[in-house]
């Protein structure tokens, strides 16, 4: 039988090939009990839980077109715009003209700071520019998926219950990086102000401290691991959903 074609049996009528409401709920059933699950440590490297991810945002295939727009985009809003060269009004001197016009021989010239001389100007060269702009927010929430999917697949995702940090002490993080197994190229995503965590964190080679509202697809990417609240993390799967 061809799929689509009816099919009549109890005085009831299907669409063969078509899912019907309790396959669906079945289905959904299923899904959720197959969502995917992180272990949750404490700075000692102990596991105190598990959390569950979206399989929407860490169970999708990474768009490498949506990371290269992010990064793009990051980058050239990093850019100072600062170059700069002189035009022919702004080059010093240059105000008489070198010989006449006509009856030297020579080729005519008005200024020995025209832009084909040497010391002279330059013809359209760069100026002070802005070179920031802003991506749609759906493209930056995509690529943002993809980033942390990526972190995710590649098992280099870490989740802590809380950064709970006595006193700002650079060893005593560092030793908690140690236990929890991460090596050089971690960023650490908290969701409130530390203080503590920010004293501790800073002097801590190749580890960088951003906020879960400022995180950026070029941060996770430009990382080798991501250590991230466990707060920060529910917040984040809430707001990329």
């Amino acid at each position: 039988m061809k799929v689509g074609s009816k099919q009549k049996a109890a005085g009831s009528e299907h669409i063969v090939g078509v899912p019907t409401q309790s396959e669906e709920a079945a289905s959904e059933v299923g899904r959720r009990t197959n969502m995917a699950t992180v272990e949750v440590k404490n700075l000692a490297g102990q596991t105190v839980g598990d959390f569950q991810i979206a399989d929407e945002i860490f169970g999708v295939r990474p768009n490498q077109s949506l990371l290269w727009e992010a990064v793009k985009q990051y980058l050239a809003s990093q850019r100072r715009g600062t170059h700069k060269t002189k035009s022919r009004g702004e080059v010093s001197g240059g105000g008489k003209k070198p010989w006449r016009q006509k009856g030297t021989g020579r080729a005519r010239v008005g200024s020995i700071r025209s832009s084909i001389w040497r010391h002279g100007s330059i013809a359209h060269g760069p100026q002070p520019r802005d070179y920031s702009y802003a991506l749609p927010k759906g493209m930056l929430r995509g690529a943002l998926r993809s980033a942390l999917a990526a972190k995710f697949q590649d098992h280099k995702l870490t989740v802590v219950d809380q950064f709970n940090l006595d006193e700002p002490k650079t060893k005593i993080f560092s030793g908690a990086l140690h236990k929890l197994g991460l090596e050089k190229g971690v960023l650490v995503v908290d969701d409130a102000v530390n203080r503590n965590l920010e004293l501790s964190s800073r002097n801590v080679k190749g580890c960088d401290l951003v906020r879960r509202h400022e995180l950026h697809p070029y941060h996770v990417l430009s990382h080798n691991q991501l250590l991230i609240s466990e707060g920060a993390l529910t917040r984040l799967q809430e707001a990329l959903r």
